[in-house]
């Protein structure tokens, strides 16, 4: 059994976190997972370890974590119990979440959720990150949402997590200046890859790209579809754009009864990923269209530049960032991979590259 040592569970001592030092955790090529364990009180709880002489990179996203997360309380969000930060143990507790991520219900054989539970997970997701903007005394902008860092209770509840992104802000700066990218490729918001302020917009583009996901129960790239189905979201844009929205639910085998849902969705997914920060939602407006109860306003092309084809051959990466990694700007650690391009991934590429330059 572990204890928690303070009653707001923001501190552990090494002691109550005796038992990690016997786990397989240890081992360099399964750290960052998360161990189960139970609390004195009976509470089980998710552990993830880190190396008490892990690089900058992970310092920083373990700091982030705590500065975030252990300072706020919504039912949306994975709820922090504590960390202990010590010479050799550096380690976050968080509740258990029993039915994992998202992504397993999305992407893998276990899509087992009816399309009302993820429409409600869309929702909740909605709702935390919300919260985390406007709530919070102090403006909180995640980073990295993405499937991987949506967590689903016992009951399927989602809760937003993984917090080692996260940046504070005070409500009266309106923009952030970074430099280098930040958060996951295929999620992040163009500003995130250009020398421009940001704003928490970046967020709401990020929870676009999720909820096409959501919507069609598969990945917003998949290279084994038909050529014009491959990128989702344009493809999903083209079809709504000529009225034709039904085909996209038929191919992604919804049920009729959830017709009026999924053109919800689709909708709100193309107003998030709007070019321009200011043409975004903001997120509490987000839930009011999930739930239908405000009108949402015809979204333009954000896809214009790509369907217009104004990338040429030259201008393709010859690398390109591992898309399941996420990328923080402090660090210079940023994984690439020799890839062979083809037509199909040289299209993802020239996606990447017009979220990369300016607008004119």
């Amino acid at each position: 059994m572990w204890e928690v040592k303070s009653q707001s569970g923001i501190l552990l001592s090494s002691s109550g976190l005796q038992l990690i030092t016997t786990l397989p955790c240890w081992v360099p090529e399964v750290l960052d997972k998360f161990i189960k364990e139970i609390l004195s009180d009976g509470t089980i709880v998710a552990v993830k370890v880190l190396r008490a002489n892990s690089d900058k990179r992970i310092q920083e996203q373990f700091m982030a974590e705590v500065s975030t997360i252990g300072k706020i309380h919504h039912f949306n969000l994975v709820q922090f119990y504590g960390f202990c930060f010590e010479k050799d143990l550096r380690a976050l507790v968080y509740e258990y979440m029993g039915n994992g991520s998202l992504d397993k219900y999305l992407f893998h054989e276990n899509k087992t959720l009816k399309y009302e539970k993820l429409h409600d997970i869309a929702v909740g997701t909605a709702r935390g990150i919300a919260y985390l903007h406007e709530d919070c005394q102090q403006r909180i902008i995640h980073y990295d949402i993405k499937p991987e860092n949506i967590l689903l209770d016992s009951n399927f509840n989602p809760k937003v997590a993984d917090f080692g992104m996260a940046k504070l802000c005070n409500r009266e700066i309106s923009h952030i200046t970074m430099t280098g990218g930040r958060g996951t490729p295929g999620y992040a918001a163009p500003e995130l890859w250009m020398p421009l302020p940001v704003t928490h917009k970046c967020d709401v583009y990020s929870f676009g790209m999720l909820l096409f996901e959501i919507t069609g129960m598969r990945r917003n790239l998949d290279i084994n579809l038909l050529e014009s189905q491959k990128w989702f979201p344009i493809w999903v844009w083209k079809k709504y754009d000529a009225g034709e929205l039904e085909e996209v639910i038929t191919v992604c085998g919804i049920e009729d009864i959830y017709k009026e849902m999924a053109e919800r969705m689709v909708k709100v997914a193309l107003s998030c990923v709007q070019y321009r920060p200011e043409s975004r939602p903001i997120m509490s407006d987000v839930v009011k269209m999930l739930e239908g109860s405000v009108e949402i306003s015809k979204p333009l092309n954000s896809f214009q530049k790509i369907m217009d084809g104004t990338f040429s051959d030259h201008l393709v990466q010859e690398s390109r960032t591992n898309a399941s990694k996420s990328i923080n700007s402090s660090s210079s650690a940023t994984v690439t991979e020799p890839v062979v391009v083809h037509d199909s991934m040289r299209r993802y590429d020239e996606i990447e590259l017009c979220f990369t330059s300016g607008d004119e």
